[in-house]
């Protein structure tokens, strides 16, 4: 059974960060920027807060009747995303991306944040057994 760490290892070693306080609208050109569909939300001291995705924003702010460019990250972000450790199992994160009908697992050891699996990142896991297998 493949483990998380082992995804995570083969991701990229920074996450793409933003601040509690940024605006939405700045999210976004952040992430359009960075070619990425998530950020992570730290706050002052960079201690992991939540992430905010284009689907947090899209879905929250077409209830809200605040424009993006005065509403702050912390107002959107997600901070309520099902979690495992480095540890378990690619099938575990698949199992509960389902159960919770989430694109985004978050990772943690112990208090210490990891990263982020996400749908497309575990796409990538298949394709890469793929190619390993055809090599063989």
């Amino acid at each position: 059974m493949e483990k998380l760490v082992n995804i995570l290892s083969r991701k990229q070693t920074h996450f793409h960060t933003i601040g509690t306080a940024t605006t939405v609208g700045d999210a976004l050109c952040q992430m359009n920027c960075e070619n990425v569909d998530y950020l992570v939300v730290t706050d002052e001291s960079d201690r992991f807060r939540g992430i905010i995705s284009e689907h947090d924003i899209t879905t929250s702010m077409m209830a809200a009747d605040k424009p993006i460019h005065l509403t702050p990250v912390h107002e959107v972000m997600n901070n309520r995303l099902p979690y495992l450790s480095s540890n378990d199992s690619v099938e575990d994160c698949m199992r509960l991306m389902q159960q919770h009908k989430v694109r985004y697992v978050l990772v943690f050891d112990g208090l210490t944040f990891k990263g982020v699996i996400s749908s497309d990142d575990l796409l990538y896991e298949l394709a890469y057994k793929e190619r390993l297998l055809e090599e063989v």
